[in-house]
């Protein structure tokens, strides 16, 4: 049996409409973003952040509708290289060196609230003290 070499988009879109999935609810089910849904049924996949991602996405939609996710794979692998240059770049690098750097987290906190307390509770320590030794309790 021949298979027919239906571009890949037009696999997923017509296996969705078969089970009569919207994309909302594909989403919904497999967290992937609707526009990376379309984008997939539209094979517009270079649209998406990398090749890492695509794969991904596409292992895991074809998965959710019962498809040959490494076949779907092997039969895209020109499109999904790693060195195709169609892959939207993002200017961002994410590693350790670019986290952003948080101020002091006790820099907004006010310090006369909190020694009031601390003068308060120490007032009725000292109280209490000097209560029980009035009635001595101790």
């Amino acid at each position: 049996m021949v298979k027919s070499l239906k571009p890949m988009g037009v696999k997923f879109k017509t296996r969705r409409s078969e089970i009569s999935l919207s994309l909302k609810e594909v989403e919904n089910v497999t967290s992937i973003r609707m526009s990376y849904l379309q984008a997939i049924e539209e094979d517009r996949v270079h649209t998406m952040i990398s090749h890492v991602y695509a794969r991904g996405f596409i292992k895991q939609y074809a998965s959710f509708l019962g498809i040959d996710e490494d076949e779907i794979i092997q039969e895209n692998l020109l499109n999904l290289d790693d060195s195709n240059e169609s892959f939207k770049k993002d200017d961002t690098s994410y590693n350790m060196a670019s986290l952003e750097v948080r101020g002091n987290q006790g820099k907004n906190v006010k310090w006369l609230p909190n020694a009031m307390w601390v003068g308060i509770s120490i007032v009725v320590v000292l109280a209490a003290w000097y209560m029980a030794k009035y009635l001595e309790v101790i």
